[in-house]
């Protein structure tokens, strides 16, 4: 056989043998590691100097990195739609900005999930961490009526409440910064129910990784295939660790938080280690979007990318992305695009799962991870964070070219050298638009002369014009509005709100 077909196509066959047995036996499970505002440049295998982080390395090292892998929107809550539906977040309704304690809005109910996809299966599923696809009346938009079994954590990001107070680490360092006020005191929920207003930060990652490992331990025992949902607050502002991360880092506040999160990667290891899951467990690592530059070196690092957070170019939305399965994917390094639009088609190929009947922007890739193959993507979008139907697309990449069509800065990425990243870069439209090639200049600092370019200018412009035919904007649910009578209290009947909500 080996002197027929050769050795490419003899492990090739093999490793379809391999997934077709696994498959018969068990159902693989999901372990879905979703940093927050952490940069391209952030982490120890992307090339940072002083990250300390063991357990993410070893899954670099153990697993498949990949080299452009892109959220799809620069800012928290359209990320989050995206990931979990498998579709761009101006289809949900999912913009505007991000989602706020007393939205009125949130992910739509008829939007199917990653969970829900897999629930019919009977996969046990769980979230655990940073919600902030929608609280609304009654929870109307909770983990729990969005397919997830059980959810442990704040439903929104741990900034948009008062912190000045708060003590973020040990013995007794306060939180840097003031967050927002005049709104309630961040909650942490189990399932429906407030447990702690405010929460806790030197004890909630404790917390986060006691309900993980526990999820993961009794979905073993109960034999049932699981998919866990980790969106950590990690490392955005502000920073915070217990006594396990607080000071062990070389990198300040920045990085114990990492390190915080990197330490729950390793429980959750062990645990998938000690059950005797690991070799039937995808875990998939990613972070929702870039750096927030104005926090400076409490902001984190996009590397050689260019800006952060809240802008369409590369360091907004090029994230680091790590593949681990033991048995199953070889370690190694992929330059196939790929997003987190993928992730809902793939678990569901994986799982044997069927797909919904909706528009789907993501695509299966399997092939990429179980044998390093092409990716079935051939273009990324790029919506600025407030996306509206007058100006569309702000950039798009077909194969190793950007195009950027509009291009501005925003006020996450300020306090930077680069000029073109701070709020002060005004909206430019760029006609004809700005192209660059991502593999020479990834950096984007050296615009393409388009005189020999002409071919490529109108496939681009073909595929925008393709694409944005197909895009029907969902209603804005962000644009609904706020009631502060939606904010989480603790204790629904007290009053002066919102100081009043302790527990």
């Amino acid at each position: 056989l080996w002197d027929l077909f050769g050795m490419d196509h003899i492990s090739l066959f093999c490793l379809n043998i391999c997934l077709f047995c696994a498959s018969s036996a068990s159902p693989p499970n999901f372990v879905f590691l979703f940093a927050d505002d952490l940069g391209f440049g952030d982490l120890g295998c992307y090339g940072h100097p002083s990250t300390l982080t063991p357990n993410l390395d070893r899954l670099a090292a153990g697993g498949l990195r990949f080299t452009d892998f892109y959220c799809t929107s620069p800012v928290c809550s359209p990320s989050r739609a995206s990931l979990l539906t498998g579709r761009y977040q101006t289809r949900s309704g999912i913009y505007p900005g991000v989602l706020y304690p007393g939205s009125i809005g949130g992910l739509p109910l008829n939007e199917t999930t990653i969970a829900e996809v897999l629930k019919p299966l009977g996969y046990a599923t769980a979230a655990v961490g940073k919600w902030h696809l929608g609280l609304g009346a009654n929870g109307t938009f909770l983990p729990t009526k969005q397919g997830f079994d059980q959810y442990l954590g704040i439903p929104y990001s741990h900034d948009q409440g008062p912190c000045q107070n708060l003590t973020c680490f040990p013995p007794d360092v306060k939180c840097f910064g003031t967050c927002d006020v005049d709104t309630v005191m961040v909650p942490l929920m189990y399932n429906e129910v407030i447990k702690q207003q405010p929460v806790n930060f030197l004890k909630l990652e404790e917390a986060y990784s006691h309900f993980a490992t526990n999820f993961i331990s009794t979905s073993v025992k109960k034999k049932q295939p699981f998919f866990l949902y980790y969106p950590s607050h990690h490392t955005h502002y502000p920073q915070y660790a217990g006594s396990g991360a607080a000071g062990r880092s070389l990198r300040g506040p920045f990085g114990d938080a990492l390190l915080e999160f990197d330490n729950t990667i390793g429980n959750l290891l062990t645990t998938l280690e000690n059950t005797g899951v690991i070799n039937n467990t995808l875990v998939f690592f990613t972070s929702d979007n870039g750096p927030e530059l104005m926090r400076m070196s409490r902001g984190g690092n996009a590397g050689c990318l260019k800006c952060g957070k809240g802008t369409t170019y590369e360091g907004g939305m090029r994230e680091p992305a790590i593949a681990y399965w033991p048995g199953t994917i070889r370690p190694g390094v992929t330059h196939e695009m790929a997003s987190t639009l993928d992730i809902l088609p793939t678990f569901a190929s994986l799982a044997g799962a069927k797909l919904p009947q909706v528009m789907l922007d993501g695509v299966d890739m399997t092939d990429i991870l179980v044998r390093q193959g092409k990716s079935k993507r051939e273009t990324m979008m790029f919506y600025p964070e407030d996306p509206s139907e007058k100006y569309g697309l702000f950039a798009l990449r077909l194969g190793k070219y950007k195009a950027h069509f509009y291009t501005q800065g925003s006020t996450h990425s300020g306090l930077t050298p680069d000029h073109d990243c701070t709020v002060f870069a005004a909206l430019k439209p760029h006609d004809p638009p700005l192209i660059f090639d991502l593999e020479a200049d990834p950096s984007e600092n050296y615009p393409l002369p388009l005189d020999d370019l002409q071919a490529l200018l109108v496939n681009i412009k073909k595929v925008k014009e393709q694409f944005e035919a197909s895009m029907v904007f969902g209603e804005s649910q962000i644009s609904k509005g706020s009631d502060p009578n939606l904010e989480p209290c603790c204790d629904p009947q007290c009053a002066p709100k919102p100081t009043c909500c302790l527990c």
